[in-house]
């Protein structure tokens, strides 16, 4: 498989002009066609992507006993079945690059997944054998969808690297994560960088300063954005325990507090994809449920806001 390669079915369509991510309802197989899965495009290249995906912090580093592994199997199984593709794990995640890849392979998706990791050290022959040990582990040791600077550590050295593997064909994207304010102004700086294809930064109902400036320059320079911390790091949460959802969340076909969460960042025109994590089936199959049906237009997002700022 290449970096490139792609699903029949939900990624066949290309949009070729280069632009903000927008979104799309799929066009699926038959079995799949009424789940209207909702599609961002990739602003470097045209190709989509489902705009829910799944993170691996915490959720997949475990110890690879079957008690363990047998609920991140079927959260994976759920995802894949629901339209979900995007997984995205680190070297600083501890074990969970290799669960991902040995529950993957059990499953017999290494082919159908897109998956990102990280390079998360100093020095750039360091950075290099973190890759290939971090390829390796996820069972994609030829090529992965994308790669990036984990938390800007060394940032320069390794987009040198990361550019050039990119030319050789072993990441179809290259890109750079930050999820602390404090490090705004330096993600900012970076965005006017040609070669990145991606940033991935928090943004949530509770954590809304990205929205200030990193979003807006982002869609403005062509640049991916997926969305970590999607619900704050949990937090979210325990504001809403024991509240019903508002009766107006049925207008954006929402039916669970997760979805309600992830409706609003992936309505937002710079996302391009939500990474929730999450090792309880249940949950992931409401997760992936925020990837069908409407998105809330730009007045339920404020009344989405007003409502969380005043719980």
């Amino acid at each position: 498989m290449t970096a490139g390669a792609l699903l029949p079915g939900i990624f066949a369509r290309r949009v070729h002009a280069h632009g903000p991510a927008r979104s799309t309802v799929a066009s699926l197989g038959p079995e799949q066609a009424s789940r209207n899965l909702i599609l961002k495009t990739i602003p470097a290249s045209g190709e989509e992507i489902p705009a829910v995906g799944m993170g691996t912090w915490q959720t997949f580093m475990v110890e690879p006993s079957e008690e363990e592994l047998a609920p991140l199997r079927e959260v994976l199984r759920i995802f894949y079945d629901s339209g979900g593709r995007v997984v995205d794990s680190s070297p600083m995640y501890g074990n969970a690059e290799e669960v991902t890849g040995d529950l993957v392979a059990a499953l017999g998706l290494l082919d159908e997944l897109w998956i990102a990791t990280k390079v998360w050290t100093e020095g750039r022959d360091e950075g290099i054998t973190q890759m290939e040990q971090s390829m390796s582990e996820l069972r994609r040791p030829d090529s992965i969808e994308l790669m990036q600077v984990h938390n800007l550590v060394d940032v320069e050295v390794h987009l040198d690297t990361l550019e050039a593997w990119k030319a050789e064909g072993r990441f179809r994207y290259i890109g750079v994560t930050n999820t602390s304010a404090q490090r705004y102004p330096q993600v900012e700086a970076l965005l006017d960088d040609e070669r990145l294809d991606f940033v991935q930064t928090n943004y949530s109902l509770a954590e809304r300063q990205s929205a200030e400036r990193i979003l807006p320059k982002a869609r403005d320079r062509g640049i991916g954005v997926i969305v970590a911390r999607p619900f704050a790091g949990g937090n979210l949460f325990p504001r809403v325990q024991g509240r019903p959802l508002p009766e107006w969340a049925a207008e954006f076909d929402c039916t669970a507090w997760s979805q309600f969460f992830l409706k609003y960042i992936i309505s937002h025109p710079a996302i391009t994809c939500a990474i929730p994590a999450t090792s309880n089936p249940d949950h992931m199959r409401e997760n992936m449920g925020a990837c069908r049906g409407r998105l809330p237009d730009e007045p339920t997002r404020r009344r989405m806001e007003e409502l969380i700022d005043s719980l």
